[in-house]
């Protein structure tokens, strides 16, 4: 009777360290897991959250209205008017005067960009009906819009007619670490970043808010790299607030995702270890029950 007293006390002893060890690495399953997620969560997630600091004067030295430049590859829509139609019907794509005095679309294809875009060439040039060459490249829209007046009026026209220039492609890119990265295209020739983003379905929880990357071409065909942050009040202020057509926004990915090929087998290695401990020290304990 004494000798299975003290087999009883052994053993309870016994499954209690035991239980402590399960206990334990349960416990460390646990921290670790809180570990991994507190170490590649991003420290917030919030866009500038001290814009409000702003004062109206910094506001003030920014135009909300920035033209944008005319580009290689831009398809451009272009439209004069005047009181008088059939003065000025011939330098308009696609259209003309009827004998009746109406306006009529010379090709029944309309939604044909080349029928009623003109696309910009490699040197930036257009070729207007009895003008000819039209530089476009560079030039911003009031300055096109400048520079064909004084080409037609009154070389051709006897009234200053009115003219309405647009990009019709106009996008910018916008890829990494967003929900939907992609091209975003604006109806209205103008986009800021906070809008791109948005259109891409915003930075997903692993993108990078410190180190947005804005890739520009510009006209002569250099490139310039821009780094902004979203977090910062300035990029209110920023020259790059204001998108340019065919820019390229990338989101990069913050820790977490950069360094997701080899954390998350890491991760299942340290579980599938824990877990496999726990297995013995249960299957140890069951034995000693049924001992």
């Amino acid at each position: 009777m004494q000798v299975n007293l003290q087999e009883q006390l052994f053993k309870t002893k016994l499954l209690t360290l035991l239980s402590l060890q399960i206990m334990k690495r349960i416990l460390s399953a646990v921290l670790i897991s809180l570990a991994l997620t507190a170490c590649h969560a991003p420290k917030t997630v919030t866009y500038i959250p001290d814009a409000e600091t702003l004062t109206a004067e910094q506001l003030a030295t920014v135009n909300p209205l920035t033209e944008p430049v005319f580009m290689p590859g831009d398809l451009v829509y272009i439209e004069i008017t005047a009181s008088s139609y059939e003065s000025v019907a011939m330098f308009n794509k696609g259209k003309s005067m009827s004998q009746d005095g109406n306006i009529q679309n010379n090709n029944t294809n309309n939604n044909d960009p080349a029928i009623r875009y003109y696309l910009i060439d490699a040197n930036g040039n257009i070729d207007f009906p009895l003008i000819g060459t039209l530089h476009l490249g560079g030039l911003k829209k009031s300055e096109v819009i400048n520079n064909l007046s004084e080409a037609i009026y009154p070389k051709y026209i006897k009234e200053k007619p009115t003219i309405d220039v647009r990009i019709m492609n106009f996008s910018v890119t916008v890829v990494g670490q967003v929900k939907s990265p992609g091209i975003v295209k604006s109806d209205n020739e103008r986009l800021n970043i906070f809008e791109a983003i948005a259109k891409a379905g915003d930075l997903d929880i692993r993108g990078e808010r410190e180190t947005v990357k804005i890739v520009r071409t510009n006209f002569d065909g250099t490139r310039e790299v821009a780094v902004v942050d979203l977090h910062d009040k300035n990029i209110l202020t920023s020259p790059y607030y204001t998108l340019q057509q065919n820019d390229i926004i990338y989101v990069t990915p913050n820790r977490s995702a950069a360094q997701g090929a080899w954390q998350i087998p890491n991760a299942i290695g340290v579980t599938s270890t824990i877990v496999g401990g726990v297995s013995g020290i249960v299957a140890l304990i069951l034995t000693i029950v049924n001992m």
